[in-house]
């Protein structure tokens, strides 16, 4: 893959291209690279409804579940995907961001031996893993990403961070936590992230909790706790984020079932476990 003039070229040949009305000409600053789901019915739902003037939302790349991708904004053009939004002092990230958005149906309820989404569809249980996000209260289902999807997308977002030298990349409930799940913990952001940005995933440095230790929403003691607070001595995480004197820590040990979770502590109470 290549980027040229700002649209994205696949085997020497421009991707499917469909220019969104929804978007600014202005240039962004390329601070981040955001991860969304569409919470569609599939990709080509999306890619009518975000270049759909009424949506007043866009992306700049929706990727299909069988890897397919289509542009709807150049890149040096400013999408409207991120919303009222705000990341280490930085608000309004539509200005300072490229978007990309992955089909997926997102949350779901449980429904017999299925799942449902809100638009109504079932999935099997074999498409859906059960899980609670790290800013709710209850577990839910949520639709998993293709393998070929995520290849793509690691292949995507790796050119795009190279080309533009963005210096993060984020979730949506990054970035909007109180309104926003996608993409959701179904999604593998850790491992993600890392193949972005190229640093090393196999020997992370792990901590442990040198005391009972709250676990929250947000990068403060102003921030709610999650109500796995707090978590218990001798707990071992991987820190994958710093503001201040904050952690932003991916929990490794299970608590009473709940893997996958996530939050903010502070870490003068976390030791590298040698």
């Amino acid at each position: 893959m290549e980027i040229k003039n700002h649209r994205l070229y696949q085997n020497g040949t421009q991707v499917p291209y469909q220019l969104s009305p929804n978007r600014k000409t202005s240039r962004p600053s390329y601070d981040f690279l955001i991860v969304h789901y569409t919470a569609g019915r599939n990709a080509e739902s999306s890619v009518n409804w975000l270049t759909n003037p009424n949506s007043k939302a866009s992306a700049h790349l929706i990727i299909g579940r069988d890897g397919s991708i289509t542009q709807l904004v150049p890149f040096n053009q400013i999408a409207w995907h991120a919303g009222e939004s705000s990341w280490n002092g930085i608000s309004g990230i539509n200005k300072h961001s490229i978007g990309i958005e992955l089909d997926n149906a997102g949350k779901m309820q449980a429904h017999g031996d299925f799942w449902l989404s809100w638009f109504g569809k079932l999935y099997p249980s074999e498409e859906v893993i059960e899980a609670k996000h790290r800013n709710e209260e209850e577990k839910a289902g949520w639709h998993l990403f293709t393998e070929e999807q995520l290849t793509v997308a690691k292949e995507v977002a790796a050119l795009i961070v190279n080309k533009y030298n963005i210096r993060e990349v984020l979730g949506h409930d990054d970035i909007s936590p109180y309104r926003k799940v996608d993409p959701g913990p179904a999604f593998p952001m850790l491992s993600f992230r890392s193949k972005v940005l190229g640093r090393k995933e196999d020997t992370p440095l792990i901590y442990k909790t040198t005391v009972d230790l709250n676990i929250r929403v947000g990068p403060g003691a102003q921030y709610s706790k999650l109500s796995e607070t707090p978590l218990p001595q001798n707990t071992r995480v991987d820190i994958l984020r710093i503001n201040g004197s904050w952690r932003f820590v991916d929990v490794l040990d299970n608590l009473d079932e709940n893997l996958g979770l996530q939050g903010w502590v502070h870490g003068r109470y976390l030791a590298k476990v040698i």
